[in-house]
């Protein structure tokens, strides 16, 4: 199942929802990672992200330039086998495949092998991400249930639900929580995990230092 189409084109999955591009790793500019480790899928949950830093992005180059920056922190500096999110959202409203489906990822300690972790690229805490970006990442949760890689019964949390952080923002976090699938986890419920908790990706403080800039987005690019 890992060899899925790199370009979702306009299709009717059964529900009316059209898809947004789906953008390759070389389209990016993806360094290979150092190893690709593979879970049996289709996943049952979905866990979204922001990247706190790098900021949001509005043009393709610039969205393709923070993908390679949060895949050179994690590679490099952090020491992972690849950017640790499955797939990354940008304002220009393209999905950048980042590890991919059905592969363990490092984004959230013990779902990282059964779970797609979506990253809206961003700082979510006060503002909303536009349009644009949660129609793409909805997009790709019903594409990814249309192709058999996520459990039409998948379980949809935020990051702040499985570790003791503000991602994936509140604003952001308040947006998916009116989304379907939303699931509010129980204090003893727990999956167990042969997978090592990562590092966090990007520090999220609990505690603002600095008012954040307004964002004003463009125009939905046409995809």
């Amino acid at each position: 199942m890992e060899c899925y189409s790199q370009h979702m084109q306009q299709a009717n999955l059964g529900d009316g929802v059209a898809t947004a591009r789906l953008l390759s790793r070389s389209d990016w500019g993806a360094r290979l990672p150092k190893s690709v480790d593979h879970f049996q899928g289709p996943a049952p949950y979905v866990i979204i992200h922001h990247s706190y830093m790098p900021g949001v992005c509005y043009s393709t180059p610039e969205c393709m330039k923070s993908m390679r920056d949060m895949q050179d922190f994690h590679q490099l500096e952090r020491g992972w086998n690849d950017i640790g999110y499955s797939f990354g959202i940008g304002g220009d409203g393209m999905i950048y495949t980042g590890r991919g489906f059905n592969v363990v990822g490092a984004h959230a300690p013990k779902y990282n092998d059964k779970s797609v972790g979506i990253v809206l690229i961003g700082d979510w805490r006060t503002e909303l991400p536009p349009k644009q970006m949660l129609d793409a990442a909805r997009n790709l949760i019903s594409f990814g249930v249309f192709k058999g890689y996520i459990d039409p019964a998948y379980k949809l949390l935020g990051h702040r639900q499985v570790r003791d952080t503000e991602c994936p923002g509140g604003r952001l976090f308040a947006e998916i929580s009116s989304w379907p699938h939303f699931t509010h986890l129980s204090e003893t419920e727990g999956v167990v995990s042969s997978t090592a908790a990562p590092v966090e990706p990007h520090v999220h403080p609990k505690a603002a230092t600095q008012t954040p800039l307004a964002q004003s987005p463009p125009a939905a690019p046409k995809v």
